[in-house]
C-alpha cells in the first residue's frame, strides 16, 4: 500500500500551507479578541508561529525522513514556523516535553503510558507515525534462534535503558517471568549480540534488525506487534497545556508533517538520501541499509487500512483499545482518554481534506 499525492506539483501542496497558515494566524486573532481564551498567551497573532523543538527518539538516520522533508522542502516554514529544531535522541522525549525543552516529542506508546501512570506526567499522544511498532527481539539463526516468546526463556537478552518498560511488557503479555531469563544491560550498538555475549537484543526492524543481517548474518526476528505487544510508536507527544495554549500551532506542525511523510512514503529512497547526505552526514550511513529500512517503514509500519481511509498519523479506535491493553499487560494502567488525544488530528483533517487524497 502507498500514497500518492494529488494530481499537480509540489507548488500545489505549499499554496494549501500557505493557506493553514493564514487560518491559524486568523483563529489566532479572532480568540485574542476574547478575555478569557487558551491562545491569549500567544502574543502578537500573526503568521508567524515562532521556533518549534522535536525531540527525536533516535539519531537522524531514515526512521524520521518525513520530518526531513518536512524541512527541506519548507513545509514548516510555509505553515508559519520560523524555524524547526530536530534534535537527535535516543530519547523517550517525555523529560524534555515535561521540562519545557521541546515542544513536540517522538516516543511510543509504552514510555509515554509509563510516565502518566507512573509519574502523572501531563502529556498525550495526537498521533503517530508508525501504526505498527517497530520492535522486535533480533537473535542470530545459528545463535539464540528466538522465534516465539518462549524461546525467551533461559536466554541472555540485550537491553537498553529506555527499553526497560517495553521489554518486561512482552514479557508480561507472554507470560513469562523476569526470573526465567537474564536481563543483559546493553547500548544500541548490536556488537553483544553478534560477539555472543547475548542470544537476544531489543532492536528496530528497520534499524538493527537490517544492518545486522546486511553483514551477512542469518538473522530470526521476534516482532513485539506479533507476539501480543501491538501499540502505536513514532508517536507526536505533547503536553497537556501546548493542547489547551498553542492548539493551532501544534495543527500546523501536524499539517506539516502529514506533507513531509507523504513525500517519505512515496519516495522512500530520496528520505533515505536526505539522512544520509544531509540531516545524518555526519553519522557515516550505510546508504543500502538506509533505503531498506526507509522502504520497510513506508511499506509496512507507517500506513494501513486505518490511514487509507482516515489519513497518515491516525489511529483507529481499535488500535488504541489494543495499545491500552498492551500496556496493562506490564501493569501499566491508563485509560484512552488519559494517553490519547487525536482531536487536533480529526480536525486538520476536517479542515483540510484534500489531505485524505494522498491516500489515492
Amino acid at each position: 500500500m502507498s500514497f500518492h499525492p494529488p494530481t499537480g506539483s509540489r507548488r500545489v501542496r505549499r499554496v494549501a500551507v500557505a493557506a493553514l497558515a493564514a487560518a491559524a494566524a486568523l483563529t489566532l486573532a479572532a480568540c485574542s479578541s476574547g478575555s478569557s481564551t487558551a491562545s491569549e498567551s500567544n502574543g502578537d497573532a500573526s503568521a508567524d508561529l515562532g521556533e518549534l523543538t522535536v525531540q527525536l527518539s533516535w539519531i537522524k538516520n531514515e526512521e524520521f525522513s518525513g520530518e526531513f522533508f518536512a524541512d527541506s522542502e519548507g513545509y514548516f516554514e510555509e505553515a508559519g514556523f520560523s524555524s524547526v529544531s530536530l534534535v537527535p535522541g535516543p530519547s523517550t522525549g517525555v523529560a524534555e516535553l515535561v521540562s519545557g525543552s521541546a515542544d513536540v516529542a517522538l516516543s511510543d506508546a509504552v514510555s509515554v503510558g509509563a510516565a502518566v501512570a507512573n509519574e502523572q506526567a501531563p502529556v498525550k499522544i495526537i498521533g503517530t507515525t508508525y501504526q505498527k511498532n517497530p520492535f522486535t527481539i533480533l537473535s542470530l539463526a545459528d545463535g539464540g534462534n528466538i522465534a516465539t516468546p518462549d524461546d525467551l526463556k533461559g536466554k541472555k537478552i540485550g537491553v537498553q535503558d529506555s527499553n526497560t518498560s517495553l521489554f518486561k511488557a512482552l514479557l508480561a503479555a507472554n507470560g513469562i517471568e523476569e526470573s526465567e531469563l537474564t536481563i543483559v544491560p546493553v547500548q544500541y550498538d548490536p556488537a553483544p549480540l553478534t560477539n555472543g555475549e547475548v542470544d537476544g537484543f531489543v532492536a528496530y526492524l528497520t534499524n538493527e534488525s537490517i544492518t545486522v543481517a546486511a553483514e551477512g548474518d542469518a538473522t530470526v526476528d521476534l516482532p513485539f506487534a506479533d507476539n501480543g505487544l501491538p501499540f502505536v510508536a513514532e508517536t507526536f507527544t505533547v503536553t497537556d497545556e501546548a493542547i489547551a495554549s498553542d492548539r493551532e500551532k501544534l495543527k500546523a506542525f501536524l499539517y506539516a508533517e502529514i506533507l513531509g511523510w507523504a513525500d517519505a512514503v512515496n519516495d522512500p529512497e530520496e528520505g533515505a538520501r536526505l539522512a544520509v547526505e544531509e540531516y545524518g552526514k555526519d553519522l557515516d550511513l550505510n546508504p543500502e541499509n538506509s533505503i531498506a529500512g526507509a522502504v520497510k517503514q513506508a511499506e509496512e509500519l507507517v500506513v494501513s487500512d486505518e490511514t487509507a481511509e482516515n489519513g497518515l498519523f491516525t489511529i483507529s479506535d481499535e488500535l488504541q483499545e489494543e495499545t491500552i491493553a498492551s500496556l496493562a499487560g506490564a501493569g501499566i494502567v491508563v485509560t484512552v482518554d488519559d494517553l490519547f488525544d487525536l482531536s487536533l488530528l480529526a480536525e486538520v483533517y476536517e479542515e483540510h481534506p484534500e489531505l485524505l487524497e494522498y491516500t489515492k
